[in-house]
């Protein structure tokens, strides 16, 4: 009980400053013009602020200054996730170029790197044990600047990015308490308070957004408090932050390469993310699909708790959840309308699913519905314009009887 009251600080003060400074956000957002600029892409309708994450990120800098003492990792946490943010915070200002923002996420790596200590020391796999510097290092830097870009792209509907990210939040804040580790704690308690002050207003239908530099600080945040946590990487322990993940990563990994048979330049935008495929393909509405993913996140991030104790029956729920999410993604023509091995198989077994000329089930039926769309508009315009011409000709047919 004691230990419940002593966190409590932690977790209400960033909600409480997240709750108070979200407002204040719209109305600056507002008179400064920074708003969401809609396109073929986005789903929103009207003027919505587009830097309301500017609040989780303030809650969490005053919140950490008001109630912990700085140290060198912390100043690297927190050095490095501000100049993340501030490029982000560019990004949502001026829209800069994809390489732009590249920089401030490899400056705040950097940062969180050297300062902060923030790199995996070893990784051993089975009987072998890797310690090579330059390994280590590079693994850090990409998971950082992975992860930073991985909660960026699932920043697509409303309550989505922020709502993953407090449930990655508490599972690694979960694990930093069996392992002992006050820091992860402390952060993943601040970190969360500060996104839970901000979810009522961004979700849907959202009054605000977060803007890529609330979602490029979370993401920066993470990946560095996982890193906290797995410095030195058992085969066991290496997949825990990556199952913790695994919505963001496996989305991303899934972009890359639907891009790249496609043949598409890897910072093109595409409505082909897991979130635009439950709302768009499958119909699912925009709050139905936010909730799916949060339960998916949780099953994943369960199953790494679960793994951390028990690694065998871990292991086996892990499996189920991979082959369905495997079967998910051929159902659904993710990567490609033609890549599905495991429902081929079925197919052939039990006849089930029905795929036309090896198409996927869901894009077969989404072309088919989005053709017949296209000809009722069409039917529509006919009949519109043919009861435009009768119309005209009653008139002149009255005309002329008035006439004679």
């Amino acid at each position: 009980m004691n230990l419940v009251i002593g966190a409590l600080p932690y977790f209400i003060l960033p909600l409480a400053i997240s709750l108070i400074l979200v407002p204040l956000c719209k109305q600056v957002g507002f008179r400064l013009g920074i708003y969401a600029v809609e396109n073929k892409r986005t789903i929103h309708h009207g003027k919505i602020v587009r830097i309301g994450g500017v609040a989780v990120y303030m809650s969490f800098m005053i919140s950490l200054a008001a109630l912990w003492s700085i140290d060198d990792t912390l100043n690297g946490i927190v050095i490095g996730g501000s100049i993340v943010f501030l490029g982000g915070l560019l990004d949502d200002i001026y829209d800069l170029k994809p390489k732009q923002k590249l920089l401030f996420q490899v400056a705040g790596a950097i940062a969180a790197m050297k300062i902060g200590g923030l790199a995996v020391d070893s990784i051993h796999i089975f009987n072998l044990g890797i310690t090579n510097s330059i390994f280590t290092y590079g693994l850090s830097f990409i998971w950082i600047v992975g992860i930073t870009n991985a909660i960026n792209l699932i920043d697509g509907l409303d309550g989505l990015s922020s709502g993953i990210c407090m449930i990655v939040t508490l599972t690694i804040g979960i694990l930093g308490f069996f392992m002992g580790r006050r820091d992860i704690c402390i952060l993943a308690l601040v970190l969360s308070g500060a996104i839970l002050g901000f979810l009522p207003y961004n979700f849907h239908p959202a009054s605000v957004f977060a803007g890529d530099c609330c979602a490029q600080f979370m993401g920066f945040t993470i990946a560095c408090m996982s890193l906290l946590g797995f410095k030195t990487t058992a085969m066991i322990t290496l997949g825990l932050p990556i199952l913790i993940l695994f919505i963001p990563i496996s989305d991303t990994l899934i972009a890359i390469l639907r891009r790249k048979l496609k043949h598409q330049p890897m910072s093109q935008a595409d409505k082909g993310h897991l979130h635009h495929v439950l709302m768009i393909k499958l119909k699912l509405g925009h709050k139905h699909t936010v909730v799916i993913l949060y339960i998916v996140t949780a099953l994943f991030a369960g199953s790494a708790v679960l793994t951390y104790f028990k690694p065998g029956a871990g292991i086996i729920v892990i499996l189920i959840l991979l082959i369905l999410a495997d079967i998910f993604i051929e159902y659904t023509g993710m990567i490609n309308p033609k890549w599905h091995p495991i429902l081929s198989l079925s197919n052939r077994l039990i006849g089930w699913p029905n795929m036309e000329e090896g198409e996927d089930p869901v894009d077969s039926a989404y072309l088919l519905r989005e053709q017949e769309e296209e000809a009722s508009r069409e039917s529509e315009v006919t009949d519109k314009t043919n009861n435009d011409k009768t119309e005209e000709s009653q008139k002149d047919d009255s005309n002329s009887q008035k006439e004679s």
